[in-house]
């Protein structure tokens, strides 16, 4: 799958609020009330992950989380990764915040 380009990643992005390029990946933060929630979120992405057999850096900070989405074999983002922030967008409870 290839990378995408500066201005289909750029059309993406416009449609996936919280989401953002920072290097080669895209990266999300979503601050949850409690660590359980937190906590949660992650089982539901880690399911999510596992069905698409695309993998995020998934990293947990008492009620933070954040996300990390590459294809390393690409070198940057591809439409794998759009795919699965997609997804991961529709798990974003409303009261969890950007």
């Amino acid at each position: 799958m290839a990378r995408l380009t500066s201005a289909d990643l750029q059309a993406a992005l416009a449609a996936m609020p919280g989401w953002t390029l920072e290097g080669d990946a895209l990266r999300t933060v979503v601050q949850f009330r409690t660590f359980r929630q937190a906590m949660a979120f992650i089982n539901q992405v880690a399911e999510l992950a596992t069905q698409a057999r695309h993998h995020p850096d998934m990293c947990i900070s008492y009620n933070r989380v954040t996300l990390t989405l590459t294809t390393h074999d690409e070198g940057g983002v591809t439409a794998r990764d759009i795919a699965l922030a997609r997804q991961i967008a529709e798990l974003r409870p409303a009261e969890a915040s950007a």
